[in-house]
């Protein structure tokens, strides 16, 4: 139980917040230019320095759940995971400069739905920690210690000093 706990707790959910906050960053980013308070190049640099870390967090968190045995996260970030390998395959990952208000709509749209699948993997992350520490603790708690066994391996005696068969 220690371990799925120290999974949940110090490699999924830093690593959900970070690609989180990178998302958000990127559609903060798109609503500027769309609203022109940010020059298209200063965007499309912004954004293209975040997207080879965020294709790489995904990956390896996909991949970590793969080998950890954690079926449900892993069905859950493989889409995005097979996306992102086909755009990088492609050559389509980064923002281009001259095509950056072309794009500006499909971008804004594609990276909102992103997330919205990594809030949803948040909610998902919070909860399995949640689950674990409480089964961890409740583990705990009904764990059966050695002095509480050699307690219940005495003989019980009644009041008037016999003991019961």
């Amino acid at each position: 139980m220690g371990w799925n706990l120290l999974f949940w707790l110090v490699i999924c959910f830093p690593a959900n917040i970070a690609l989180l906050a990178s998302t958000f960053y990127q559609v903060l980013i798109l609503s500027d230019l769309e609203s022109d308070y940010i020059n298209p190049f200063d965007a499309a640099s912004r954004i293209n320095y975040f997207v080879l870390p965020e294709y790489v967090g995904q990956g390896a968190l996909c991949a970590l759940c793969l080998f950890t045995g954690h079926w449900f996260m892993f069905l859950l970030t493989v889409p995005v995971t097979c996306y992102h390998l086909r755009l990088y395959v492609k050559r389509e990952h980064l923002i281009d400069v001259t095509e950056v208000f072309r794009v500006l709509n499909a971008e804004k749209k594609y990276r909102i739905a992103k997330l919205a699948l990594y809030l949803t993997v948040l909610i998902v992350t919070i909860f399995r920690l949640k689950s674990h520490y409480v089964f961890s603790l409740l583990f705990q708690l009904l764990s059966i210690s050695p002095s509480w066994v050699s307690l219940c391996a005495t003989p019980r005696t009644h009041l008037c000093g016999r003991s019961s068969p």
